[in-house]
Order: C-alpha cells, then sequence, then structure tokens
C-alpha cells in the first residue's frame, strides 16, 4: 500500500471510531439533528431575532418570520457543538407553525426528551436554545 492508501485507511478508521464513540453518548435523534440539521441559517429581513452567547461560549442565533401570530418561518445559527446544532435544529423544527406563545411555552426540559435525551454535560445546550428563542421573541414584542 502506498503513503496516500494508509492515510486515507487511517482517516476512514478515525472517522468509524469516532461515530461508534458518539454513537455510545447521543440518541439517534440527536446524530439525526447534527448531522443533517434543517433550518440551519439566518432569515434575512426576519421579523423577530435574538442572539445569546452561553457560558460555554457557544452563540445561537434564532431567527423567525410570522404572520398573524404564527410562526411560519424558523431558523438557527450556531457555532457550537454536535448538541447545540441538535437543539437548534429540533426546536426550530418544534415551534414552526405553531403560535408565539406556544412557542414560549417550551422548555430545555421538552426539548431534551423530545431529542431522546442529552448528556449531563451538553444538558446547558438545550437552555441556551430555549433562552435564545425566549430572547427573540422577547425582541419581538419590543419591535410590535
Amino acid at each position: 500500500m502506498n503513503g496516500d492508501g494508509d492515510f486515507e485507511k487511517m482517516v476512514k478508521d478515525l472517522q468509524s471510531k469516532i461515530e461508534q464513540d458518539e454513537e455510545k453518548d447521543y440518541s439517534k435523534t440527536v446524530i439525526n439533528e447534527y448531522r443533517n440539521p434543517n433550518n440551519f441559517g439566518v432569515i434575512e429581513n426576519s421579523d423577530a431575532f435574538g442572539e445569546i452567547k452561553g457560558p460555554c461560549g457557544d452563540t445561537m442565533k434564532i431567527s423567525l418570520r410570522l404572520e398573524g401570530g404564527k410562526i411560519i418561518n424558523a431558523c438557527f445559527w450556531t457555532d457550537g457543538c454536535g448538541a447545540s446544532i441538535a437543539c437548534g435544529s429540533m426546536l426550530t423544527k418544534l415551534i414552526t407553525g405553531k403560535t408565539i406563545e406556544t412557542a414560549l411555552d417550551i422548555t430545555s426540559e421538552q426539548l431534551t426528551d423530545t431529542l431522546g435525551g442529552i448528556p449531563k454535560e451538553h444538558l446547558h445546550c438545550t437552555v441556551l436554545t430555549v433562552n435564545t428563542l425566549q430572547e427573540t421573541i422577547k425582541n419581538y414584542h419590543k419591535v410590535e
């Protein structure tokens, strides 16, 4: 085997090990949400926008498009870890089509449950995501 082939095998083996470790720690839902996130990005000229930098250093942004008090489009952006990505993806799916009041009722515990659980060391990601949603809606009410 040449040097390139050895390197490719090493990379493939390392990727496989990473994926096996993830599957021990994270639910299938979390893995799917961060590997294939929904609604990642920022809505240009959104009706509501919020941004929070968490104590862990991750930043979460949420932007909403509203119509008649309902969330018709929700996007998130984060520079955080896979758990933060999964939280943003799942939250935006949960709130799309809901009223602002219903979206405000979502708790970090509900988000954790919907994701099939999160390791204790990443529970702060659910709190950051829900707090960012609350900040986003608070900013919307300031403009109304």
